[in-house]
């Protein structure tokens, strides 16, 4: 028996992804997909057993219970606010939107419907991230004091898709922010950012850098570095350090295999990942399946649109750092 129908908003490539990894659920339907590109949304539809829709189809059907949010970050709002208004859950992928403004009035019509929303932060859910975190909240290396989070792209993405993004900061760091809000148990209190452009020209004559680093503080004195850029040559760079009172909790890159050769010429083994679809394929299978766990037990699901308020206000922050040549308390 059917327990959950979904909506699936958005049929692009991370649309398919989730949408693929929604459907393995048990008890999971995905009956409508909604998309701009009409055969974007058949195509997928038809591997789904589902129906190509428009967004008032879908969210008008009361057999609906919930909805993904997979479709391009300047429709996120709209769409979560349609879906809040008509009762609907509701899972999107990161960020809310691109500017402050637009993601407290859509928050605020979210907790005016009253209707679960979680945000796509899906490192949250990477095992091996989860792993450092639950020895980190045991209190294997004591209070934490330093954290390093290493977010490097195997290759800078096409021209095209800067001026859309929001920016490194926005479009790539977000997750960063997320991740170190996360590990803190605190709010950052200052951002110092500073960024260039190494990797692609292009990406500056767009207006975007592609190298940056941040550094953030909270009240207590903890620090934050992340170091990321839009290219890395030997693959996909996903990296975390704590340093703690007691010691350093790692979490280090996961290669394509295990496998390695030692021979008097010297010992090899597999590069990482080259991107994120096959890095984070455990983490975008366990973050629905915990959507799914909330919708059956009735709590509430993390991270939630506070959370992507307050990653966003980072991102801010940096951006204006960056521009100002200044660190801003937040």
């Amino acid at each position: 028996m059917t327990k959950h129908v979904f909506a699936q908003i958005g049929a692009g490539r991370i649309g398919k992804m989730h949408a693929g990894n929604l459907a393995a659920i048990p008890n999971v339907r995905i009956k409508h997909v909604v998309d701009h590109v009409p055969q974007a949304a058949s195509a997928l539809a038809a591997t789904l057993g589902a129906t190509a829709s428009d967004i008032d189809g879908a969210l008008g059907d009361k057999e609906v219970t919930a909805v993904i949010i997979t479709s391009s970050t300047n429709t996120h709002a709209d769409f979560i606010e349609a879906a809040a208004r008509a009762g609907k859950a509701i899972f999107c992928e990161k960020p809310v939107d691109l500017t402050m403004a637009r993601v407290e009035t859509c928050l605020a019509t979210v907790k005016a419907c009253n209707v679960p929303l979680m945000i796509g932060f899906n490192r949250r859910f990477d095992p091996q991230f989860a792993a450092l975190k639950r020895q980190l909240d045991a209190g294997v290396i004591g209070k934490t004091e330093h954290i390093v989070i290493y977010n490097r792209d195997a290759a800078p993405p096409p021209p095209g898709f800067v001026p859309t993004s929001g920016g490194l900061f926005r479009d790539m760091s977000i997750h960063d922010f997320d991740t170190a809000r996360w590990l803190l148990g605190e709010e950052p209190s200052t951002v110092y950012a500073v960024g260039s452009n190494l990797v692609d020209p292009e990406i500056g004559a767009a207006g975007d850098i592609d190298t940056g680093t941040i550094t953030m503080t909270t009240a207590s004195g903890k620090h934050v570095v992340i170091n990321t850029s839009r290219r890395s040559t030997f693959g996909y760079d996903q990296r975390l350090e704590v340093i703690g009172e007691k010691g350093l909790l790692q979490a280090g890159n996961t290669p394509i295999t295990t496998v390695s050769a030692s021979t008097a010429a010297g010992v090899t083994s597999s590069l990482p990942h080259y991107n994120f679809i096959t890095r984070y394929a455990d983490a975008f299978r366990l973050e629905l399946a915990a959507f799914v766990k909330c919708l059956d037990t009735g709590t509430s699901p993390a991270p939630t649109g506070e959370d992507g308020r307050l990653a966003l206000r980072l991102a801010e922050a940096a951006n204006e750092s960056m521009a100002t040549g200044r660190a801003v308390k937040v």
